[in-house]
């Protein structure tokens, strides 16, 4: 393959997994990713970020593995050690080596460093083999919309709440992006796209990993705007998701649980949506006019296939 730039938009576990595929797949390549930073919260003072740190560590080798999130071989002594002091929140557990990754982050954003300065000091040691960029340098949060269950009203929560401590029992009517509209573009966000070969949607949550992203103003414009093409994945097979919650989260937007109903959320780029081709499973019917829809496999479940699909990808990208 002759060097081509690659962006991919990518939330956790999922973007984090296919993002090993895109890198064994194209291994000269250029690949940046833009990262949902929507889940991000604050803890026991430090500035968390789940979906940039899961992706830095799988890329980087440190990952737990069975998880899919946190540090492999993790202790928990200082876990321990808040719920002896009662410490709230008691249902965020923060591993002792991942301590140590938000002690770095939250110490940098203190002196005035932006996040993606930080990202990329903390990239330094786990060289994870792209460029991590945060989707914004702004403060974006996602709180989900709820009934309270001592009035019945519905009240706002932080998606860490709704989904961590509440195991996504409630159900959902809307989930709100705060901060969202005074955000802007990381540094190199739109530049990217508009260097681009090929842009991949990768398997992540449509709703609260792309759909942040992209709400995040200036990012789909630009997006829209690359001369690559741009190939989307379905997160769902079968009419299940493979891993995650998206669909506790589609119906709140009115979305069929499928591999066609993301694909008609995403839209054809050629109608104003954003899709060149969506790839589907092999059993899956999608119906997605305007759109290139090809059938993989799409299942991750060991790194040749990792990489048979993000091969696949990058075929329909055109590269």
């Amino acid at each position: 393959m002759c060097f081509v730039e690659i962006v991919v938009l990518a939330g956790g576990t999922g973007g984090a997994r296919f993002l090993r595929g895109v890198r064994a797949a194209a291994p000269e390549a250029g690949i940046t990713v833009v990262v949902n930073t929507g889940d991000d919260v604050t803890m026991h003072g430090l500035r968390i970020c789940p979906d940039l740190d899961t992706v830095m560590y799988t890329l980087g080798g440190g990952i737990d593995e069975e998880r899919g999130w946190g540090r492999a071989g993790e202790s928990w002594t200082v876990k321990a050690e808040l719920a002896a002091y009662d410490a709230d929140p008691s249902w965020f557990g923060l591993g002792d080596r991942d301590l140590a990754t938000h002690l770095i982050r939250t110490r940098m954003l203190d002196a005035g460093y932006p996040l993606s300065a930080v990202t990329t000091a903390l990239a330094e040691r786990w060289q994870p083999g792209v460029t991590l960029l945060p989707m914004s340098d702004q403060r974006v949060e996602t709180h989900v919309v709820v009934p309270d269950p001592d009035t019945g009203r519905q009240r706002a929560i932080h998606f860490q709440e709704w989904w961590v401590r509440l195991r996504a029992a409630p159900d959902p009517s809307a989930f709100v992006q705060v901060g969202v509209d005074a955000a802007l573009p990381g540094p190199g966000v739109t530049e990217a796209f508009a260097a681009a070969d090929a842009v991949l949607l990768a398997p992540s949550n449509p709703v609260v990993s792309i759909g942040t992203i992209l709400g995040v103003p200036g990012i789909r414009a630009a997006l829209l705007g690359s001369p690559a093409r741009i190939v989307g994945i379905s997160p769902i097979v079968g009419g299940a998701v493979v891993r995650g919650m998206a669909d506790r989260c589609l119906p709140a937007l009115g979305i069929e649980v499928s591999a066609e109903g993301v694909g008609r959320h995403y839209g054809a780029r050629s109608d104003g949506g954003l899709l060149d081709t969506w790839l589907v499973a092999p059993d899956d019917a999608a119906d997605v006019g305007g759109v290139d829809v090809r059938r993989v496999p799409l299942l991750m479940n060991s790194p040749e296939a990792t990489a048979n699909l993000a091969r696949a990808a990058l075929d329909a990208a055109g590269v």
